[in-house]
Parts: C-alpha cells; structure tokens; sequence
C-alpha cells in the first residue's frame, strides 16, 4: 500500500492556487506572472553577543508588486526558511487583493529562537536585521511595509520604526515604514487585538447566512457554540475572549505547546491567559481536564475548531478524526493542502486562513493611512458628532415636552447617543465593514458557481482576479 505524501506549506498554496485558477479564464502568461514569487532578498548578518560576533540568516519576499508597498510580516522562528517566507509571501498578496487592502504581497522572517535572547539582545539583533533591508529599500514606507508576526509583535517594530528613521532622517513619513507599533509609537487602537477581532466579525458573518450554516450542519446563532482553540497568543486568545464575552460561545478546549484543557462546561479564557503568563503553559491549571497529548483534543467533538498557532497542525495522519462541523484557520496553512481534501470529502466546511486572520494587515493598512495623514482618526470629527447628536435629543425633548409627555430619555441612551465615534470604535467599524464586504464575495462564488463546493476556492478565485485586474490595468 503507497503511502500519501504530505504536501510541504510551499506546496500545499501552490496546490490551492492551481485549483483555482483551473476554474478561471487567465492567459497563462497572467497565470504565471500571478503565481510567481518576484524577488527573495537572503541576508547574512552579524552581531557582537556575549564576547563573540553570531551570524543570523534573515529573509524578505516580495510575492507581487502589482500594488505598492507591498505588505507583510517579520517572524521569527528558528524553523524560517525561504520557501516558508515565499509560501506566506504568496499568502499575503491573495489575503490583501481579498481584503482590498491596496498592498503587494510581501514576507519577513529571520531564523532565530527569541526565547534564547534577552531584551537587549533582541533589539541589537533586530536593529540590525532592520538596517540590512531598509538600506536595500526592504523596509519603506512606499515600497516595503513591515508588520509583526509570530515571534514578534510591538516591541519590534518600535524597533524598526527607530531604525529606519535614524537611517532617514529627513522622511516625513517614516514612521509609515512598519505597522503594529505601540501607540506612543505611531501605532494604531485596536491592532494588537486586530487578527483575533477579525476571526470574530468572520464568524458572526458566516452565522449570518442560513445557507452557510446549513452546510456546516449548525444552527442558531453563536451563543452556546462549542469551541476548542488551538493556541493562546495574541490571536487565539482574543479570538476566544471576544467570541466567549461578547457572542456567548464555549470555549471547551485550549491547547497549548505542552499539553491542552478541556472542560466541556467551557474555559475561562482570561484566566487561562494568566496562568500560562504565569508558568509558561497551561499545566496544572484548576477547574479543566489536562492531557499531555495537546494534539488529541483537536479530534474532540466540538462546533467550531479554530487553529491559530501554527502552520500543518491538521494533516493527513489526524484530518479524518477532526469531528468539528466549522474550521476557522486563525494561523497561517493549519491545514495542509491533504487534508483539506480529506475535509471537504467529509462535509466539514473550512473558513480559510487568507480571509480569517486579515483582521491584522486590515488594521495595519488604517494604521499606515493614519501614518500618512499624520492625524488620529476621530480627531477632527468627534465633538462636531456629538454637538449634532446633542441638537437632535434636544428637539425630541421640547417635542415631548409640548405635547405634555413626561417621557424622558435615559441617561444611559444618551451617554451613548451622544458619544462620538473615537479611533477604537471607527477601526472596529472599518474591520467589521472589511470583514463583510470580503467574506460576502467569496460566499457569492462559494453558492453562485457550480464548480466551486468550497470557501477556500472561493477566496483565491475572488482574490486572484482582483490581481489579474491589477495587472492588466499597468498594461501586462
């Protein structure tokens, strides 16, 4: 009997790509100039580190330049490589053109273990990692936008911003050259908790068509829905504390790198967060079963599986276990390309990762427009909404008030009434709207097309064309 090779992250998106394009009409010249990744820029760095000079190896992709900057993220890990920084390259061009986020694609990675490196370290390691891209124009505010990704996060890319602004001391925009810095930093209100938000409003949309859930086999609402999380960082965290808090879902299992919970009652996802915070993972935690064996509770029955860690977690040696209706992929290529087959085969409707995690490059483009405009948002309209919200609650009032009615409006309806929008609440609006707007065009091709029995397809087929559109606006 032969056995299945598993197809490699590179190969598992070229696969997805193929399948779509396979549905399309593009010249194969288009097809091809799409599929290609444009350029990869392999650096070779030292630093002086505990009495000695240590070599890192660093990567950045540019996937496609059909829109400028091109965007992407910055990991690191000491699995990086370049095929992975290529796959994810790729990625980010379908995710942006899906999103219509008005960025090329781009990836950043550099082969490191941050675990091993105190604070100091690291920023020595990434200032330098920083200034050999920025001086190639790798790292710009109009050519190359950086973001954080795992391994990284706001810290980092203050960093970079720093770095690259000693380095351009004249460019009124260079801190536009990185997004998801802190907000003293130029950052934006609601990025940390961007991707995990996203995955949210995802959801709620999907929850908002019967057809969608009856491909699922689910019913009703959010509220009471099972789900196991794999992976407590940024992204499955606040994915889990929004849906939990705000939508009324169980959070029955998380897992983690050593070992997972279950409590079929649901989780306290907060404090869950503390205790890992705490002792570095979730063993020992009270009030939930622990099993060593995390990747066993992703074949536990549940509504709703979102993986958001790690790339391949569901593959061909577990994929016909999965018992979860719904898979949200969270994290980047969770499920490889085998068991995606495998998947659909069985029924299980999967909301892909180019739609699911575009929570992040979504508030990073409104954090790079802010950049460019040099203004919050809210800034200049707030008080003028609420001088106008204040006119109307008073003429509803003398309008009560002559026709003798004692009623009054609460304060709590007016507290809010009156409240202009500040930027937290106009980014979730603008990300809830992003949201919508991309998931409804792949559920169009998703119910409209006969050919097309999957979401995934969906999303690179509405994606793609938006690129080959692109392209053929510059002539090609």
């Amino acid at each position: 009997m032969s056995i299945q090779k598993e197809p490699s992250f590179r190969e598992s998106v070229d696969l997805m790509f193929n399948r779509a394009v396979a549905m399309m009409d593009l010249p194969p010249g288009l097809e091809e100039k799409i599929r290609v990744c444009n350029a990869t820029y392999t650096v070779r760095f030292g630093v002086r580190l505990r009495g000695q000079i240590q070599t890192f190896t660093g990567y950045r992709s540019v996937h496609s330049e059909h829109k400028e900057p091109v965007k992407g993220g910055i990991r690191y890990a000491i699995g990086v490589n370049q095929d992975e920084v290529e796959a994810l390259a790729a990625l980010m061009t379908y995710k942006c053109a899906l999103v219509e986020a008005p960025f090329g694609g781009s990836k950043g990675g550099l082969r490191i273990d941050p675990r091993q490196y105190d604070e100091h370290e690291l920023e020595l390691i990434t200032r330098r990692f920083a200034y050999e891209l920025a001086k190639r124009d790798l790292i710009h505010p109009s050519q190359n936008v950086p973001a954080p990704d795992m391994g990284t996060g706001e810290r980092e890319m203050a960093w970079i911003a720093d770095q690259y602004a000693r380095m351009n001391t004249t460019d009124i925009n260079a801190v536009a050259c990185v997004t998801g810095k802190p907000l003293n930093a130029g950052g934006i209100s609601g990025r940390v908790e961007a991707t995990g938000r996203g995955v949210q409003y995802a959801l709620r949309e999907f929850f908002r068509d019967p057809r969608d859930m009856e491909k699922a086999k689910l019913t009703g609402s959010l509220d009471g829905k099972r789900i196991i999380v794999q992976g407590l960082g940024n992204v499955g965290y606040h994915a889990a504390k929004f849906l939990s808090e705000e939508d009324g879902a169980l959070i029955t299992g998380i897992i983690e790198w050593d070992g997972a919970l279950f409590n079929e009652n649901g989780l306290d996802v907060d404090a869950v967060r503390a205790w890992i915070s705490k002792h570095g993972g979730v063993s020992g935690f009270p009030d939930a079963l622990h099993t060593a064996e995390g990747s066993a509770v992703l074949e536990e029955d549940c509504d709703i599986l979102i993986p958001a860690a790690l790339e391949g977690v569901i593959n061909l040696t577990n994929a016909d276990r999965i018992k979860a209706s719904l898979i949200i992929e969270a994290a980047n290529g969770p499920v490889t390309a085998g068991a995606d087959d495998i998947l659909r085969e069985k029924g299980v409707v999967i909301i892909p990762d180019m739609y699911a995690n575009a929570g992040g490059v979504t508030v990073s483009y409104f954090e790079w427009v802010k950049n460019l405009s040099h203004i919050r948002f809210g800034r200049m309209q707030r008080r003028q909404e609420e001088a106008r919200h204040q006119l109307v609650v008073d003429e509803l009032q003398k309008i009560s008030d002559a026709m003798g009615s004692t009623y009054t409006m609460s304060d709590s309806f007016k507290q809010k009434y009156l409240r202009g929008a500040d930027e937290l609440e106009l980014v979730r609006s603008g990300l809830d709207d992003t949201m919508r707007i991309a998931y409804q065009s792949m559920r169009d091709v998703w119910h409209e097309r006969g050919d097309v029995d999957d979401l995934r397809t969906a999303a690179y087929i509405v994606s793609i064309d938006k690129v080959a559109a692109s392209y053929r606006a510059k002539g090609l």
